[in-house]
């Protein structure tokens, strides 16, 4: 390992722990071996296959709904 890797690691190693797997996911992706960006909970699963389930129903928000989220989020 060369000394400027060493050095890059060492100032990694105080970041948070949630960046410090950022930008490791991002090193593995430079070097191809790509990682997973999120893990999803169960909970967070179940939600998109609702989603998915919804959507090949033909269940859509509607315009009012979508304004009314774009509003509570200042969008």
């Amino acid at each position: 390992m060369t000394q400027l890797l060493e050095q890059a690691i060492q100032a990694l190693s105080r970041l948070s722990p949630d960046r410090q797997d950022r930008l490791a996911r991002m090193v593995l992706q430079v070097v191809g071996e790509e990682q997973a960006v999120i893990r999803l909970s169960a909970e967070d699963e179940a939600s998109f296959d609702e989603s998915l389930a919804e959507e090949e129903r033909g269940e859509f928000s509607t315009s009012e709904e979508i304004r009314a989220i774009w509003a509570k989020h200042s969008l």
